[in-house]
């Protein structure tokens, strides 16, 4: 804008300068062209008079200087001319001057050379014997006298130029001041220019308009990240294109990048083929699902188009249902096994019934056949006992929480299972502090005999078993070390699942229903505590339990 104020004011400067120059030319020419008529008619005049009075001899001593005199009769024959006295002279008679002269006693005319540099000024006057006496003079013209002052014409116009140049500057930086100065906040404060005020006052309402506007977007894009980054959900939005407009933090852990995703594109971040065919689908039916495996979890895929006014995008949800499908697995699983495992038992009570109804048994072996069906009968009891508690687990029944000093729950459970410790020859041991928990009795009883009751079942025979209390600061530590047959290292991250068992045939001969330790596992979890385990094939196995010593007001 300054510039063209800049550029403004010396076109301007230019153009006064120009039209001062061609009137003050014309005003000046026209001036001295007068005093130029003015003058000739004085001079001849003066001729006039002396050729009256003198006659020819006036004009023997005469100096013409500049001038030039020729004195015709009426007939317009040249009695005398100052210049041309050689040659003989042409009737004057034709021209302009002498007949305007002859008809009203004085005449005038102009008459401009082939090149318009110069033109001659004729006065001429009839004397009283009625013959003409004319005068003339040659003068520059209005181009001649312009190419003559053309030098001091361009020095005028320089110094011009370089003070109109310098006014300009200051004149464009005052003019443009007050519009810098204007605060785009508050357009319509400050002193500025009375014809801008209405458009600083609409301005301002523009401004507070966006401003509004700005508040609003903002509010939102903050309510949205909030509620997006508080979602265990995945959720990335996606343009036509593919690249990516928004990825909230739960995305960003599935797919293993971070807030530099925005404004990428989407195949820069996942490859998958199983994504890219799903948005391809949605792309074109609307809506597109699967499952995809992604550290070790898996998780639901959503995909649907949306339709905008400004083009298609693609909304991507990422449900995490690993817990859904595991449990689903684990129920299909759990059915079959529970099927397998009742079904032995009773196919064996069921087969020594009927021997011993039909009389097939010899009266010796009755009490072998009856103990049969006593011990699988036992074996039902306990593996039914065992399916009713880890379904109690399940159920997430509140429990009653009392203070609870894990050594004496220790002991009171070795003093249970002394009986079959001493059937396998196996020595048990008791040490630690006396760490007390506030936690759920029952419970901490059902972790302590299953982990003590396997290590006796598991162990080799004249094979020990240590249990160890130790007190820290958040927590209780409870270990229970065995000398047994160990388990091996593919099979110790599933030992806690229902009815798994290492060692099948080995597990079933020492009485395991596969429950024991998938029990220990789900009392950890409801108690807030987590366990581990360490074994070592035919040298021994370390279960270590930690519980938390925190109050909760429910479990």
């Amino acid at each position: 804008m300054k510039g063209k104020i800049f550029r403004s004011v010396m076109a301007v400067a230019i153009a006064v300068f120009a039209a001062s120059v061609i009137i003050i030319m014309g005003v000046l020419y026209q001036y001295f062209t007068a005093v130029q008529k003015n003058d000739l008619s004085e001079q001849l005049e003066l001729a006039s008079a002396g050729v009256e009075y003198a006659g020819a001899d006036y004009f023997s001593e005469l100096d013409f200087g500049a001038y030039r005199l020729t004195w015709v009769d009426s007939d317009g024959n040249v009695l005398f001319d100052s210049v041309d006295t050689v040659r003989e002279p042409e009737n004057h008679g034709d021209r302009p001057e002498i007949i305007e002269a002859l008809d009203s006693g004085y005449g005038e005319s102009t008459r401009y050379s082939t090149t318009l540099s110069e033109r001659t000024v004729y006065a001429a006057k009839r004397l009283k014997d009625g013959t003409v006496l004319r005068i003339s003079s040659e003068y520059y013209t209005m181009l001649t006298i312009s190419i003559s002052m053309l030098r001091p014409i361009l020095v005028v116009l320089m110094i011009a130029m370089i003070i109109a140049a310098l006014l300009a500057n200051r004149l464009s930086k005052h003019i443009v001041r007050p519009l810098l100065e204007i605060d785009p906040d508050n357009p319509s404060e400050g002193d500025c220019y009375e014809e801008i005020t209405p458009i600083l006052k609409r301005l301002e309402s523009q401004h507070r308009r966006i401003n509004e506007q700005l508040d609003e977007l903002k509010r939102r894009r903050t309510e949205f990240e909030t509620i997006t980054g508080s979602m265990n959900e995945g959720l990335v939005l996606l343009s036509g294109n593919g690249i990516i407009l928004s990825i909230n933090p739960a995305a960003q852990r599935i797919f293993g990048t971070d807030d530099s995703a925005a404004g990428r594109n989407f195949l820069e971040v996942d490859r998958s083929r199983d994504i890219s065919e799903t948005a391809e689908k949605a792309g074109e039916c609307g809506h597109g699902e699967s499952i995809i495996d992604r550290g070790g979890r898996k998780y639901q895929l959503d995909i649907t188009k949306i339709n905008g006014e400004e083009g298609s995008g693609l909304v991507m949800l990422i449900f995490d249902v690993t817990e859904r499908i595991t449990g689903e697995q684990e129920r299909r699983e759990f059915t079959a096994n529970v099927s397998h495992e009742l079904k032995t038992p009773l196919q064996s009570i069921m087969g020594s019934a009927e021997l011993l109804e039909n009389g097939l048994v010899k009266q010796a072996d009755v009490p072998k056949f009856l103990g049969r069906i006593r011990s699988e009968s036992a074996r039902l009891v306990t593996l039914i006992d065992d399916i009713i508690r880890l379904s109690r687990l399940e159920e997430q029944q509140e429990l009653v929480l009392e203070s609870v000093e894990l050594k004496s729950c220790a002991a009171d459970n070795i003093n249970i299972l002394t009986d079959a410790a001493e059937k396998k020859n196996v020595s048990m041991t008791l040490s630690g502090d006396d760490a007390v928990i506030y936690s759920s009795g029952r419970l901490c009883s059902e972790i302590i005999y299953n982990l003590i009751d396997n290590a006796i079942k598991y162990n080799k025979t004249g094979g020990s078993v240590d249990i160890s209390v130790r007190d820290c600061s958040e927590y209780a530590e409870l270990t229970v070390s065995d000398t047994g047959i160990g388990i091996p290292e593919e099979d110790q991250g599933r030992i806690f699942e229902r009815f798994y068992r290492a060692d099948k045939s080995r597990s079933k001969e020492r009485g395991g229903t596969g429950l024991g330790l998938s029990i220990v596992k789900h009392a950890v979890m409801r108690l807030g505590g987590e366990v581990s385990v360490r074994s070592k094939q035919d040298v021994g196995t370390v279960m270590t339990v930690k519980l938390p010593k925190i109050k909760m007001e429910k479990i």
